[in-house]
């Protein structure tokens, strides 16, 4: 994989069933994919190391964005997932990897401005149900 300009990661919010906007306005985004582990250590485990019980810990993903807003549509879509606090389905484009895609909440929202700036936001969703992944 070739270095990939971070302009080029899409976060995108679906608006009507199978339609798709992308969240304008993005200057940062963090995707993090995580899963706990299940520890099956005991006292016959070879030389007490520990052992991990493969395939039983929680996945689950997390996005973060920061930027300024450039686009009404998908700043309401956003603002509509976190005040109904219902998990809407997101679409994550990573260049040359991958897409994911699943159900999302809206964690957090936050909004700031400065005197002689613009206004900006930020957001963090959390998965909340399966995420699908397919290669680029």
């Amino acid at each position: 994989m070739t270095a990939q300009a971070g302009k080029d990661m899409l976060l995108k919010i679906e608006g009507a069933p199978g339609v798709f906007t992308t969240v304008a306005g993005l200057r940062a985004r963090t995707i993090s994919l995580n899963a706990r582990t299940v520890d099956a250590t005991d006292g016959d485990s070879a030389g007490r190391w520990r052992e991990l019980l493969a395939g039983a810990g929680v996945k689950s993903a997390a996005v973060s964005g920061q930027g300024i807003f450039r686009d009404a549509a998908s700043d309401a879509l956003v603002r509509e997932a976190f005040f109904d606090q219902a998990a809407k389905r997101w679409r994550l484009v990573v260049p040359d990897f991958g897409v994911l895609e699943g159900p999302f909440l809206v964690a957090a929202l936050e909004y700031a401005g400065t005197h002689e700036g613009e206004a900006t936001f930020a957001l963090s969703l959390a998965s909340a149900g399966a995420v699908g992944f397919s290669a680029a």
